[in-house]
């Protein structure tokens, strides 16, 4: 890999959250639990004779999008046939958009280990997504709900260099269509999927190697992972005199490895022509701007204030903003909070939360604790009442059952010991059944300290305050040794 670099660049299908697919009345339904071929009609299936008609909501979704990524928002627009036969392709065709797409020449900031860089946007298209096909042993279904369902094609261009650049690509866009809500990002369930087109050239020549193309990749794990094979596996080739084929190939999670698929189509092959059943698509500019308008903070908007506003290192701050959900949960906490401190709201975010997040499995909309919940929680610990252990014991029973902190705390007596005269006289027992330990202290041997400590704040339960305890045990000890 010494003598060559990468080439890459990414498309990206996105499917648009609409409550009707692209072309007909039809409900778009994103859970596989609905019976197949339930949310079907004539137009999404390609009967002979049906007319579409553009959905309105998706292409204000797909024109948000264009502004967000910096693109060109072009006034005339053409729906085009791309003509391609797959047996979930009922028309033989798929209604999209080549030549002259909603959106064009846009860019986004991508940032690695090697520094920020600018990746183009070469066009945002708008087309219709395919059915679904279900292999079972021998046979296989077709499940035509997902079928005319509105799809974005975002394609860059061939700017990306490395599998990490492709993976940071890939999560800042996920990223931006979730704070945009034109999509879900929940990549399981094939919403989003990545698609890299991965050449090699020698360093320091810009002459394009041969492509080729990983298919449908749904998590940034495998798009790595497929992005790095590929490269090394094209280094090979070429290392041992060999050929690139181009063609589209297919990522083995299994085994780590791509393996061919069928050969890569050009444009041409597809046999673009204007879409006959529909006219031009004229996009005034007062619509656009009423788009915009609409659009909201995005992420790295928002990481640049978090900074400056609250004081978060850009670390914290870029686990905050990676999910709108997130960020808005933080704000509305130290809303509550009256302002003070986001710091401590960041650390409770990302240690308690994030932590019951991952092991439950649950989405940050789905926490049974709201912001101004948590806030009282934060503030009992910041004001001394329960202690930080105290605090976290509390929160996972919030997380578990929605009750407030106070009520918690006082159902439970957690309520931390401030009575400075009943910790002397748990430190004094602590001091009499621990002997040896008084004695290596007394000695010289002063870590021991940290195990008388730990013993005092048992026998309180965890209600005593640690640095109340600590300072009282140094004086008792002090008198002991006198």
């Amino acid at each position: 890999m010494m003598n060559y670099e990468g080439v890459i660049g990414l498309e990206v299908h996105a499917e648009l959250v609409t409550h009707s697919k692209m072309f007909c009345s039809c409900a778009v339904v994103m859970s596989d639990g609905e019976p197949p071929n339930s949310h079907v009609c004539p137009i999404c299936t390609g009967m002979p004779g049906m007319l579409p008609v553009i959905n309105r909501r998706a292409v204000e979704l797909t024109i948000m999008t264009g502004l967000a990524l910096n693109c060109t928002i072009e006034v005339f627009n053409i729906f085009a046939r791309k003509n391609y036969f797959y047996p979930d392709l009922p028309k033989g065709y798929q209604i999209s958009q080549y030549e002259y797409p909603l959106c064009r020449n846009g860019w986004l900031e991508i940032e690695t280990a090697q520094g920020k860089r600018q990746i183009g946007i070469r066009r945002v298209p708008l087309e219709e997504d395919t059915g679904k096909n279900i292999h079972q042993g021998n046979v296989s279904l077709i499940d035509f709900n997902r079928s005319g369902v509105p799809l974005m094609e975002i394609v860059s261009e061939p700017d990306l260099r490395t599998a990490e650049e492709v993976k940071a690509y890939g999560e800042k866009l996920r990223a931006i269509l979730r704070y945009l809500r034109v999509n879900t990002g929940d990549m399981e369930k094939g919403v989003i999927r990545f698609e890299p087109n991965i050449s090699l050239r020698a360093v320091g020549t810009t002459v394009f190697g041969t492509r080729t193309e990983l298919k449908n990749l749904n998590s940034f794990r495998a798009l790595e992972r497929g992005t790095a094979y590929e490269l090394a596996r094209q280094a090979k080739v070429l290392d041992e005199g060999g050929r690139v084929v181009q063609e589209t190939r297919g990522w083995d999670e299994n085994r780590g490895v791509t393996v061919p698929q069928r050969s890569k189509e050009e444009a041409e092959d597809y046999r673009y022509f204007p879409e006959p059943d529909l006219p031009p698509l004229l996009v005034e500019r007062a619509w656009v701007e009423e788009i915009r308008a609409q659009l909201p903070e995005l992420p790295d908007a928002k990481h640049e204030r978090f900074v400056k506003a609250y004081g978060l290192s850009a670390d914290d701050a870029g686990l905050l903003v990676a999910d709108r959900a997130v960020a808005d949960y933080f704000e509305a906490t130290v809303k509550a909070l009256g302002g003070q401190p986001p710091k401590a709201v960041c650390n409770w975010l990302t240690g308690e939360l994030f932590r019951y997040l991952n092991e439950t499995q649950t989405a940050i909309e789905q926490v049974k604790i709201a912001p101004q919940q948590l806030a009282e929680l934060i503030a009992l610990v910041e004001a001394g009442a329960i202690n930080l252990n105290t605090g976290k014991r509390v929160f996972a029973e919030m997380f578990k059952s929605g009750a407030a902190a106070k009520a918690i705390v006082e159902a439970q007596g957690l309520a931390q010991i401030s009575d400075t005269g009943a910790i002397e006289v748990i430190v004094a027992k602590v001091l009499d059944t621990n002997p040896n330990e008084v004695e290596k202290y007394l000695g010289g041997k002063e870590t021991v300290l940290g195990f008388l400590v730990g013993q005092a704040m048992k026998e309180s339960r965890g209600k005593a305050k640690p640095a109340t305890v600590q300072e009282i045990m140094k004086r008792q000890l002090a008198e002991r040794k006198q």
